[in-house]
């Protein structure tokens, strides 16, 4: 087992917070999406990327993997966890599709990579296992209503119960409106097979909403932070701004203020009843890079003729 250093993996610093993190993770959910790349090794590279996240964007795990990154792992290097090692989770973690390392570091659930796969009696019968998937969602794709292809192994057993090996299976999945991060969706008798007459195990797939590089999620509404140069703000201004489907022409009032929040309703995620939330477009004014001599001497001539204070609250 090779040890994999999850802060090589997202490309960022040990030291790096929650929000480097996420954006580094963004950057290769996209890039290596199965669904739009091109490159040899996009899956695998994917799959990489999503378990550095779910370690690296878990305050808990996290803590767990710079402990076990004490004991000297290298990246790529053969590894063994320290004796004696349990996760602090209290129990491993269940579904996904994980590395050997990480089932090692986090545990498995008794060594099953299909986490709450379980077996009933049937009659003569024996029920197939359910299968247990985590599947990477766009926040477009929420709005797509073509079906969405996955391809998920499958564990083969004899008569007896005992498995003899795996297969592949594919399938054309449709994503639910309104579908959350998080949500678990039961797709009856697409799990293992059962074996002398027993019913077919059920596809549990559990919904990782991959984290976008403009808009964050606040239950079914979309917030984007819409950068505005200070004459924007205090002249107005007509600006295009991105949505899950297309551009928008937002108006910005004279004497807009940072932070203020405009609602474009119908602009966000859909519901279960197929009604779409709100986008909000938050402000925040930039700065330009640098000013040369005769900006300069407007900034001066602006504040001498403005008389403004932003701290006058300071002084009460």
């Amino acid at each position: 087992m090779d040890f994999k250093d999850y802060y090589k993996i997202l490309g960022v610093e040990p030291t790096a917070d929650e929000k480097a993190i996420k954006a580094a993770y963004r950057k290769l959910a996209r890039k290596y999406h199965p669904d739009v790349s091109k490159e040899r090794d996009a899956e695998e590279k994917f799959k990489e990327a999503n378990e550095a996240y779910e370690v690296l964007g878990d305050a808990q795990k996290r803590a767990e993997f710079d402990e076990i990154r004490k004991y000297g792992g290298q990246h790529g290097r053969p590894f063994q966890a320290p004796p004696g090692w349990e996760s602090r989770g209290g129990g491993g973690f269940e579904g996904g599709d994980f590395s050997d390392f990480f089932s090692s570091i986090f545990g498995a659930r008794g060594g099953n990579p299909f986490g709450g796969a379980r077996q009933q009696q049937r009659s003569a019968g024996r029920r197939g296992q359910d299968v247990e998937l985590e599947l990477a969602v766009f926040l477009e794709e929420t709005l797509n209503k073509e079906s969405k292809q996955i391809s998920f192994q499958v564990p083969q057993t004899n008569a007896m119960g005992q498995r003899t090996g795996f297969t592949t299976k594919t399938l054309n999945v449709k994503i639910p409106a309104g579908v959350t991060d998080g949500e678990r969706i039961r797709l009856k008798g697409q799990g293992a097979p059962g074996s002398a007459g027993g019913a077919n195990g059920d596809l549990f797939l559990t919904i990782r909403m991959a984290p976008h590089p403009l808009f964050d999620v606040e239950g079914h509404d979309l917030i984007i932070t819409v950068p505005l140069a200070p004459w924007e703000a205090a002249l107005g201004a007509k600006v295009a701004v991105p949505t899950l489907d297309g551009k928008i022409n937002l108006t910005i009032r004279p004497d807009s203020q940072s932070g203020q929040r405009l609602r474009v309703p119908g602009k966000g995620l859909a519901n279960k009843s197929g009604e779409r939330g709100n986008l909000y477009a938050q402000l925040k004014v930039v700065m330009p890079p640098a000013s040369d001599e005769s900006a300069r001497e407007l900034w001066t001539k602006l504040s001498e003729k403005a008389a403004f204070n932003p701290r006058t609250q300071w002084s009460k």
